[in-house]
């Protein structure tokens, strides 16, 4: 049975370039439709057929498979090693035989160990005993339906398994997407091979997802699903934000300017800490741009997120007093190394600046930071150098009771 290989070769290409799946995987289905079609017309109930088509010769090799078992009692049933099968392709399990399972002898799938060494001496128990199968060319209207059955479902399988693999390597990285549809709360997303959804925890509450519109989108995770993996975006997580100035900032893109901090309320405000690796590179001017339209753009990208851009620096007090931007600080000092504790004092003025609605500011300025920040103005009748006494010792007076219990 000869194929055109030209033709076929040409077809197995175009259906691999379309798909974006491996050739091979394609050719595997073709020898497992080709094994479905000739055990429909030609084949037994209970027979394991596969088949092979060489893509060199054009030819297809067809054999039947029988599994070796050591031998059968008087009920007919495999004693001693046996071969467990979950399906008629493979998902095998071996073992010895379990108390309480018996699995039934089937001349047609398997074969005595002592018949089948009598044509090769080498198998064991377990082993596949291979019997050639005379090729046929003709198959029935039934066993061609049956075939591409196959050939769809392997090819579906293929095709999520590729865009699966394809979008896994994309986590964490930003992509364009169209949104095509709303349904309850969930938004999806044309984004290439295969729709995203965008979940309410992952939206921005300041967007809006008209159909048609274009948006910037976070791949987030990947999510098997009976009818195929679903790919998880976003548009309020921190990296978005990162994403986002990577984007417009070559400096960054680079390798002079380094973002080493973000925190996000999505749909509010944002901090982003940066640092520079060249002294003659501003690393907030940077990431404004000539007349702001660097940052200008990422906020519009955003449907108007305010962002506070932070200069980094590996000494936390002046990191922290440069996180608490806007306000300014009049004087910073740590309270706990141990447990990040310190404690920032703005003037009277600056104070609801400091704190921000709601606490927002000093909470955005705590996550970008990684300490814990107490606030303070000079009004108060503690300074900084009192509260950080009062501390101390309210911490010992709560040992001491600790101890008395």
């Amino acid at each position: 049975m000869l194929l055109d290989i030209k033709q076929f070769i040409s077809a197995i290409k175009q259906i691999a370039e379309e798909k974006g799946i491996d050739e091979q995987k394609i050719i595997q289905t073709i020898d497992a439709a080709i094994a479905s079609a000739y055990k429909k017309d030609y084949g037994k109930k209970g027979q394991i057929i596969r088949a092979k088509l060489d893509p060199s010769s054009g030819r297809i090799s067809v054999w039947q498979v029988k599994y070796v078992v050591e031998g059968v009692d008087d009920e007919g049933h495999i004693t001693g090693f046996v071969l467990k099968r979950d399906d008629e392709e493979g998902g095998f399990r071996s073992g010895e035989e379990e108390e309480g399972i018996k699995i039934k002898f089937n001349p047609e799938k398997h074969i005595l160990l002592d018949d089948a060494r009598k044509t090769e001496s080498v198998l064991k128990a377990g082993d596949e005993f291979i019997s050639p199968l005379e090729a046929k060319s003709d198959f029935g209207r039934i066993a061609a339906q049956t075939a591409k059955q196959v050939i769809v479902q392997r090819l579906r399988e293929a095709e999520r398994e590729s865009i699966a693999e394809e979008y896994k390597k994309m986590i964490g990285f930003l992509i364009s997407g169209v949104v095509q549809r709303r349904e309850g709360g969930n938004v999806y997303f044309d984004i290439g091979r295969v729709l995203g959804i965008l979940l309410p925890l992952e939206q921005n509450p300041l967007d809006n997802y008209p159909v048609g519109r274009r948006f910037k989108v976070l791949i987030l995770a990947i999510e098997e699903t009976p009818k195929g993996p679903m790919i998880v975006l976003s548009r309020s997580h921190p990296k978005l934000l990162e994403k986002l100035f990577e984007l417009e900032v070559p400096e960054i893109s680079a390798g002079s300017v380094l973002i080493k901090g973000v925190s996000r309320e999505a749909g509010s405000r944002s901090k982003i800490a940066v640092w520079s690796k060249e002294s003659r590179v501003d690393p907030i001017g940077s990431l404004v741009g000539q007349k702001g339209i660097r940052v200008q753009t990422v906020i519009n990208e955003l449907s108007g997120e305010k962002v506070d851009i932070i200069e980094w620096n590996d000494d936390p007090v002046k990191f922290v007093a440069n996180a608490m931007s806007p306000a300014k600080v009049v004087d910073t000092k740590i309270l706990d190394q141990k447990k990040k504790h310190i404690l920032v004092e703005v003037i009277e003025d600056q104070f609801s600046l400091a704190i921000g609605k709601r606490g927002q500011n000093v909470r955005l300025a705590a996550k970008l930071t990684g300490w814990k920040i107490d606030v303070r103005s000079p009004k108060e009748e503690m300074k900084a150098d009192e509260t950080e006494k009062e501390i101390i010792e309210t911490g010992k007076k709560d040992e001491i009771q600790s101890e008395e219990k």
